[in-house]
C-alpha cells in the first residue's frame, strides 16, 4: 500500500491568523518609528518566513533595521500567546478533516509554514493535535517558500515519493513551492490569495471548503 503525505500550510489554511499578523505588522513598524504596511499588503506576505516577509514590505531597509522589525514582531505575537490572546480560530471544517484523515491507514500528516516551530506547538497546544502530524517543517527550520527545502525534508523524513505528495495551501508560495519540489499543488480559495493567483501560481486543483478538499483527498 502506497502511502500518501498530505502536507498542509498553517495560516489561511488551516487557520485564519490574519488579525494577529497584521496586528503584528503594525506593532513592530511602529516601535521603529516607520510607517506601518497596510492590511492587504500584509496579507499579501503571509506564508513567508519573517525576514522575506519584511523585505517585500519595505525593501529599502537595511539588514540591520529587517532583523529589529523581524525582532519586535516576534516579541508582540510571543507577549500576546502569553496572555491567552492570539488562539488561532480553526476554518470551518478544517478540525473534522485533518482528525479523519489522520485516522487514516495510509495517509500521512505533514506541516510546511512560514511560522516559526514555536508557532506550530501553540497551534497544536489550542487543538491537541501533537500527535496527528508526523512531519512539521517551518520557516526556522528551512529556507522560506518557495523553496523546495521544507517538502524535501518532509519527504525525507517520511519517506514518502514525490508523486505520492501533495502540498495544500492558500497562497502562491505553497504552490510554487509544491512545483519546486515536484509534487502536486492543491490550493485552497478561503484564504489570502485569489483562486486567480492559486492557478496562476500552478494550482492543480483549487477547493472551495474543506469538505471538498476532504473529498478530493480521499479520491487521490
Amino acid at each position: 500500500m502506497s502511502l500518501k503525505l498530505f502536507i498542509f500550510d498553517c495560516d489561511g489554511t488551516l487557520v485564519d491568523s490574519q488579525h494577529t499578523i497584521v496586528e503584528g505588522m503594525e506593532h513592530a513598524f511602529g516601535v521603529h518609528s516607520l510607517e506601518p504596511p497596510t492590511a492587504d499588503a500584509t496579507r499579501s506576505i503571509i506564508g513567508l518566513s519573517l525576514p522575506e516577509a519584511i523585505v517585500k514590505l519595505a525593501p529599502d531597509l537595511s539588514l540591520a533595521a529587517n532583523a529589529a522589525i523581524v525582532q519586535s514582531y516576534k516579541d508582540y505575537v510571543i507577549a500576546k500567546r502569553a496572555s491567552g490572546d492570539a488562539v488561532e480560530l480553526l476554518y470551518d471544517g478544517a478540525k473534522e478533516a485533518i482528525e479523519a484523515l489522520a485516522k487514516e491507514a495510509d495517509v500521512l500528516l505533514g506541516i510546511a509554514t512560514g511560522k516559526a516551530y514555536r508557532g506550530v506547538l501553540h497551534l497544536f497546544d489550542c487543538y491537541d493535535w501533537h500527535d496527528l502530524f508526523v512531519t512539521v517543517q517551518t520557516a526556522d527550520r528551512a529556507p522560506s517558500k518557495p523553496h523546495p527545502g521544507m517538502i524535501l525534508q518532509a519527504m525525507e523524513q517520511t519517506g514518502a515519493r514525490p508523486e505520492d505528495t501533495y502540498m495544500i495551501g492558500d497562497t502562491s508560495y505553497d504552490m510554487e513551492m509544491a512545483i519546486n519540489a515536484k509534487v502536486t499543488p492543491i490550493g485552497v480559495s478561503w484564504g489570502y490569495h485569489t483562486s486567480d493567483v492559486l492557478r496562476d501560481a500552478g494550482a492543480e486543483h483549487i477547493v472551495d471548503d474543506y469538505p471538498a478538499l476532504h473529498a478530493l483527498l480521499g479520491r487521490l
